[in-house]
């Protein structure tokens, strides 16, 4: 017997010293509450950094041109510079054009019209000057085209400004980065 009250003996004080497991548990977990608060506080501080971010990202996006995002800074300066304004616009006027246009009717009809372009810069009427002969002569091909009816109207006219910047600047688009020509200007228009 001796023997089996020395195992327990050796035992007891073994068995005694060990925590339960479930009361280890217990100290080291937090009250619910306090976790609760915990993810309440962290989840609304992931929001509103989250909403800062984003509404920084919304405004500043529509600052940077489009072609500076894809890494050409220079091209995206010279497409979207603003004109400054203490400097003054450039203008190249064009002698004036007369031509036939199309028959509506029995009778012939003329049109007669100066223009204007109004370009960005001094390389830009460089250009203009040096491709003269290549406007003009799309710019006549382009109002003979036209019948008189066409053109009698306001938008008549601004159709044709239309029509014609993109007809001066197909041969300037090779030899003028960014905008060259910022509008056409009628500064005499006969239809006879």
């Amino acid at each position: 017997m001796a023997t089996s009250a020395n195992k327990q003996s050796k035992t007891a004080p073994i068995t005694a010293a060990r925590p339960e497991p479930e009361s280890g548990i217990e100290e080291a977990a937090p009250p619910p509450k306090k976790i609760r608060s915990l993810v309440k506080i962290v989840l609304a501080l992931t929001l509103l950094l989250g909403g800062a971010g984003g509404g920084a990202w919304y405004f500043l996006q529509d600052q940077q041109p489009v072609a500076a995002k894809a890494g050409s800074a220079k091209v995206a300066k010279a497409a979207n510079a603003k004109p400054d304004p203490s400097k003054p616009p450039l203008f190249v006027a064009l002698e004036p054009f007369t031509v036939n246009l199309q028959h509506e009717d029995a009778s012939s009809q003329y049109l007669q019209v100066g223009l204007a372009l109004k370009v960005s810069d001094a390389g830009a009427v460089d250009a203009v000057k040096l491709h003269m002969p290549e406007i003009r002569n799309r710019i006549l091909l382009l109002l003979s085209s036209k019948k008189a009816s066409e053109l009698a109207t306001a938008e008549g006219k601004k159709t044709l400004s239309t029509e014609l910047a993109r007809e001066v600047l197909q041969p300037l688009a090779g030899s003028v980065p960014g905008k060259a020509l910022d509008s056409v200007l009628f500064t005499s228009f006969v239809i006879q």
